[in-house]
Formats: C-alpha cells, structure tokens, sequence
C-alpha cells in the first residue's frame, strides 16, 4: 500500500491535466489497487454536459484497461472538498464493496471517509434480480 502522501501527490500532478473551462473548477484523481499499482486521472468538461466525464472515472477505466480493478484507496485533490458523485461512487461499488477515500483541499487539509459510508445501497444485479423476483 503506497502512503497518503505519494498518492495525494499524484493525484495533484493529474489535477494539473484537469480541462475544465466550464465549471472552473479542476479535480485530480489517483486510485491505488492491493497490488499497489497506482492510476491517475483528471476531470474533462463537454459543452455537451454529459458528455463530462469525472476524474475518478478516468482513473477507473485506465486502470480497468490495465486489468486492474482490486481497488482500494482513492484520492481526490480540487480546491475545495470534493466528494465523488454518485455516478462515480456506483462505478466504484463495481468493483469493491468499500474503500478508503481521502478527500484533500487546496490547503491540504484531507478528510477522510470510505465508499460504503457514501454509498451504502448500491445498484447490484443481484439486488435487481431478487427485486423482481420479490
């Protein structure tokens, strides 16, 4: 497991990629797997709202492109405290059932909190199977 710092450093180094000429407002991404491999990602605005995609789901599918998915702790970096939006947490709960998430503001205070916490009901298809059967 790489240390909070290294990762909020790479995620600070992604933010520095962020395209965001709508919203102004940028987010850098890193997610670490349990093999500590280490992905980043920024976010990246369309006109075509969207067509936005956030800067944890570009870290997700890098690394799902990687063949790596055994996720476990996800940094988020913007000026202020970014939460992952509920898109993103499902896309996350793909994947794990929980993780840490350490949310860090442009004064480098972080807060901490995991994905369960965030997303305690995810969409599953045995969820969605067993409502219908119900």
């Amino acid at each position: 497991m790489r240390s909070n710092e290294f990762l909020i450093q790479k995620a600070k180094e992604a933010r520095k990629y962020a395209y965001a000429p709508y919203s102004g407002i940028k987010i850098g991404a890193a997610i670490s797997t349990k093999g500590g491999k280490i992905f980043t990602g920024c976010n990246v605005e369309n006109a075509s709202f969207g067509l936005t995609i956030c800067a944890e789901r570009v870290a997700i599918a890098k690394a799902v492109s990687e063949g790596n998915c055994d996720f476990e702790h996800l940094v988020l970096v913007s000026d202020d405290f970014v939460y992952p939006c509920g898109a993103c947490r499902q896309v996350l709960s793909e994947f794990v059932e929980d993780m840490r998430i350490t949310l860090v503001n442009g004064g480098g205070e972080t807060k901490d909190t995991n994905l369960r916490k965030l997303l305690p009901f995810p969409f599953s298809i045995s969820r969605s199977s067993q409502q219908r059967i119900s």
